[in-house]
Parts: structure tokens; sequence; C-alpha cells
């Protein structure tokens, strides 16, 4: 006979209750749900500036606000997000606890253009030979700037695009020396209080407009095969400019030389541009990147140093790319009286650079008048063949063609990536311009860059989207014209550049020196453009010359590197009055940086992402408008 369980360890069903699994689940749900909602109460679903003294609500901010909640029923902004008792990361600002709440200085006046890595003083300490002296010179750690940059007295804002296309305030850039120097050639007026940009150029006789007319007989301007340009000696980029009718995005560059603020007055219209110069290392783009090179009149030695500057040139043209040029020695029949040149010697020029071209395997489109075009091979079968009897430079045994900062330029051709058939385009052909924007790009497709895949690329496109979305309900300006000049200073794959293609805006895209993977040729076969960096040192910009930038996790990248107060005060030197910054870090960082920005005199607030107010990543928005 089976054995009863005794009184003492039988219990009755009532008293089982909890043994039951769906009675488990039950009371699992109502604890989490009464969790969740003590958690929503005290959460803010938005977020609020992180200083009493500027409210959300004031109407001479640069952010508007919308009451709507992120992921909760509750409607409303918070007062304040007060994370300081909580997180206590270690920040190097190297201040003393008693000027821990100063506001910091402003510089000198005469630092007001003043450019750290192109100061005039500094270059007399370096050789003349090749322009080295105009190359990136930047102040040692002791010699950084710790100083809010001024504005000129009597800055405006600049005029919206297209206007600012035509026009600039004469005092946002007082220099007379071009309106001076080139006068007969046009290239700048003065007219009043205003300066005017009428087109002009010492190759654009007829003005830019004819120009280009004549270049796009040759050219395939209008048919979105050519989206990316560099300009080389850009003078004010009025070359530039013009190609915006086209569609297409100009890369400006010119040293800060004799002819004062080209790169300045570029940017101050609405023109990509950077400071830079043809000398001893490698300009700061990954090779393949440009559809079109464009050099007018820019007196660079193409055929000296063995041909070193056009076998740069080679490396940065996309395959089946052109390159122009105009100028000496391109028309010397017709010229070189004007040029003051004898006839002689810039036939020798050309002939030389004729060769030197044809053993770079590139092959002469046409000349006419002032402009001579040349197209690189879309492969190298051809070439490598021919290099074999010809005397010609050899193929370089560099394994980093994309590599752009600091690195040196060699005597040799970059070799394009291999194909099978003679008829194939080395890395892979590219839509046209807009697809090629949401396209994968070859670099991805290739699988170049590890860990960089086609759903990768998906993912973060759709990412981008939200996030500018986002932004768009923080930032009332955004898609209203006020920003013109946008920098990413880590923009990834360029999904930020990209998700803001919808607005009148032009993104200088930056991959750091130290980020994890070398994206910026993927970001260029977007049709997008960009420049390599270490954010250690200052950029090659003057001061003034950017109206939103966005730095995504750049702060923890640059946490154990270097001085992050010497990076903030670079984004001072760089952003425009009434401009505006957006940074995306983990909260700790976030923290610290309102201490240094608050010193800045910026308005600014810590809000939540747009995934939830429990994620550790927190968003700071910085207005500029009272500066």
């Amino acid at each position: 006979m089976p054995t009863l369980p005794s009184p003492a360890t039988f219990k009755s069903p009532a008293q089982n209750l909890l043994r039951k699994p769906l009675c488990k689940i039950l009371l699992l749900t109502i604890f989490c749900s009464f969790s969740y909602f003590i958690g929503s109460y005290t959460n803010a679903p938005y977020s609020s500036f992180s200083h009493s003294t500027a409210r959300l609500e004031d109407t001479n901010c640069e952010f508007q606000v919308k009451k709507y909640s992120l992921n909760t029923s509750r409607k409303g902004v918070q007062e304040s997000l007060n994370f300081e008792p909580k997180h206590t990361l270690v920040f190097p600002l190297e201040d003393t606890p008693e000027s821990q709440h100063l506001p910091y200085p402003p510089c000198p006046k005469n630092y007001t253009n003043y450019c750290p890595c192109q100061d005039y003083n500094k270059e007399r300490l370096f050789s003349a030979e090749r322009r080295f002296h105009k190359e990136r010179h930047c102040p040692e750690k002791g010699e950084k700037l710790r100083c809010l940059v001024p504005k000129p007295a009597g800055y405006k804002r600049p005029f919206s695009w297209p206007m600012s296309r035509d026009y600039a305030w004469f005092k946002n850039v007082p220099f007379k020396s071009l309106i001076e120097s080139k006068k007969t050639q046009n290239w700048v007026r003065l007219e009043g209080a205003r300066l005017f940009f009428p087109g002009g150029g010492t190759s654009f006789p007829q003005g830019v407009k004819g120009y280009i007319d004549q270049l796009k007989r040759v050219v395939p301007l209008n048919a979105g095969a050519i989206r990316t340009v560099l300009d080389v000696g850009c003078g004010v980029a009025s070359f530039g400019a013009s190609l915006m009718d086209y569609d297409i995005l100009t890369v400006s560059i010119a040293p800060r030389d004799v002819h004062e603020a080209q790169v300045q007055f570029a940017l101050e219209r609405g023109v990509p541009a950077l400071l830079g110069v043809l000398s001893t290392y490698r300009l700061p783009f990954p090779s393949r990147c440009f559809d079109m090179i464009h050099c007018s009149r820019c007196l660079v030695q193409w055929t000296d140093y063995g041909g070193l500057y056009l076998m740069e040139i080679d490396r940065l043209l996309r395959p089946g790319g052109y390159w122009v040029l105009s100028g000496p020695p391109i028309g010397w029949k017709i010229s070189y009286k004007g040029w003051e040149r004898k006839a002689s010697d810039l036939e020798m020029e050309q002939k030389k650079l004729e060769d030197l071209a044809r053993r770079l395997c590139w092959k002469k489109i046409r000349e006419s008048g002032p402009i001579a075009v040349w197209q690189k091979p879309t492969n190298h079968l051809h070439c490598a063949s021919k290099l074999k009897t010809w005397k010609a430079p050899k193929f370089c045994v560099d394994d980093y063609p994309d590599h752009g900062w600091y690195m040196k330029m060699e005597a040799c051709i970059t070799p394009l990536p291999k194909v099978e058939h003679i008829r194939h385009t080395s890395g892979g052909s590219l839509e046209k311009w807009p697809t090629r924007l949401k396209t994968v790009p070859p670099r991805i497709r290739s699988a170049t860059i590890e860990g960089i895949t086609t759903k990768t690329f998906n993912e973060d496109d759709q990412l981008w989207k939200r996030r500018v979305s986002y932004y768009g309900s923080v930032l009332k300006y955004l898609n209203r014209g006020r920003y013109r000049n946008i920098m990413d200073m880590n923009s990834g794959l360029g999904g930020f550049a990209a998700a803001l293609s919808q607005y009148p805006v032009w993104v200088m895209n930056v991959v750091p020196y130290h980020a994890k993977n070398n994206t910026l040729g993927i970001v260029y076969e977007r049709g997008l453009v960009g420049t390599y960096m270490n954010w250690c040192e200052p950029f090659s910009t003057y001061p003034r010359t950017y109206d939103l930038i966005h730095a995504d996790g750049l702060f923890s990248m640059y946490m154990d590197k270097c001085e992050i107060l010497d990076i903030l005060f670079e984004m001072y030197r760089i952003l425009r009055p009434e401009g505006a910054i957006i940074i995306r870090d983990h909260v700790d960082v976030i923290v610290k940086i309102t201490k240094v920005t608050d010193r800045m005199k910026w308005n600014s607030k810590i809000s939540h992402n747009e995934i939830s107010s429990f994620h550790p990543e927190k968003i700071l928005f910085i207005d500029n408008s009272q500066q």
C-alpha cells in the first residue's frame, strides 16, 4: 500500500499557487510594470539645457524643442538632466581649482584670422625648397592656443546660399590684396560693404561660365558621371562654385600665400575648400577618389622632381577620370607674350609635360584654346606591358595607396586594383550621381575593409536617417538654410552627410587618423567629399568657416591621445558665430565636456539620444548664437 505524505509536509492547492508557472508569470509582469512606471516618472523623455540660465523655451536660442515623448507615454520636458553625482570620469583639463569656473579669455585681436598650422611666423623656420614651408607645421604642445579666437569688428552673418556664391560681407573677410592685385582679372570686387564675385580669373577672360562651356564640350559635366572634383590652386573658388550648377561637388585647395585668404573667400561663399599645397606629403585624400582634377594656372611644377606632383594627381584620379590643365604651357603659341615668357621655353615645357602624361598611360583627349584634357586609363593592363619597354616610372610597391596623412610622395605610379579583362574598371565601376549616393560602394562590395559589409552599409544608412530626423526636431534651422558649411569630425561611412543630402548643404567628411577603419575611400565612392585628420592638431582652415560641426564618438576616441580641451578650442576657432555643434558620446564624456563649453560661454543642453532615455549615449547640442 503506498505511503501517504504526513500532514506536516502536505499542503492544500491554495497554499501552492506560487508553484504554478502561470501565476509566476503574472506576478513578474505586475512587478516589472510597476518598476517601469516608477522609472518613467523619474526619468525625462527629453532633455534640457545643462545649466539653468539657458532655458529651452528661450526664443533667442537656436534650439526648438517639441514636446513629445520618446518611448514613454508621458509628455513634457524635464527642466534638467543631472548626471554629475553618478559619473566621475577623469578628464585632463589642466586647470587649477581656482580657475575651473572662470570664462576662458579672448585671444588678442591679431589672432582673428589665425591658422595654427599655416602660421606666417612659423614658415620662416622651414625650407622654401619645394614649398615645404607651406606644408602643415603645427604648434607643439606648449604652443597651442588656449584662448577664444575673436571675430572681426563688424562681423555679420554670411549671406545664405545661393546668394553667398556671389556675395560676402567685406568685414567678415577684410582683405584687399586680391581686390587690388587681380583688379583687371575680375576675381573679386568691393561694392560698398559687400564683396562681389563676378566669376573672373586669370584663365577666365570670358568669365568662368564661358570657360566651363568650353570644358563641357570635352568632359561630360552634365551626365552625372562626374561628381567629385579637386581644384588645385583655386583662387576664390569660382570654378568650384560654378560646377554646382551641374550637381558637381568640388574641393578647392590653395596654400596660404601672397594671394591672401583664397580659401577663406571660398568658404565664405559656401564652397568646400582646404588649405593645401603640393610639396612634400601626399594630399590628405585616398587613392581613386576624384572624377576630375583641375588646375587653372596653378603654377605647379608638374614635370620637376621626377614628375612627382603629376604622379600624385594620378594617385587621386579615379580610373577613367579627367585631368584638366589651363594656363602655362597650354596655349603658349598665342599667350607667350602676355606671360612674358620665351616661346621656346614654353614649347619645351609642354613637350616634357606631354611625355610625362604618356608615360603615366594617360590619353590626351583634346587641346582647345587655353584648355587641355587628359584621361586616365580604366585599368593598368596595357600600361603594365608598355612600361616594360618605355623609359617610364615604375609602379609603387607601397601597400597603402589610400594613406594620405603625412605620407611622403614618391616618384612612382600607384598601381590600380587588378582586373581580368581590358574592358573592366579597376576597383569597380560607379553609378552616376545621384544613384551613386545610395548604392553600395565598390570598396564594400569587394570586402576591401574588414568588417564592413553590404548589410552594415545599409544599416548605417538607415541609422543616420533616423538620427538626422531627430536632430531636425531640435535644431530648428537645420532645414531652413541657416547652415551651409558642415563638418562631420568622425564621418565613418558618410551616413550623416548622405542623410543631409536633401538640404542645401555640403559636408566635409573627416576620417580621423586614429579611426579603426580607413573609410574615406568609401565616402568618395558615394559621391561625397572629405579629408583625413589627426584631431590632436588644428584643422587646415581659417577661423569661422563652418556653420555646423558634428562629432560622433570623437572624444572617446581621443580621450587618451591628447588634450580634449585643445579639440574644443579648435572647434571654437572654426565655428561661425550663430553656428551649432552636435556631440554624441558616452554620458561620462558629455558631462565633462559641458564643464568646458560653459566656460566658453556657449549655450548647451544635454539630450537623450533617439533610442531611449536609458541609453548611455547622450547628445550635447551647443548653440553659438550669443557670440
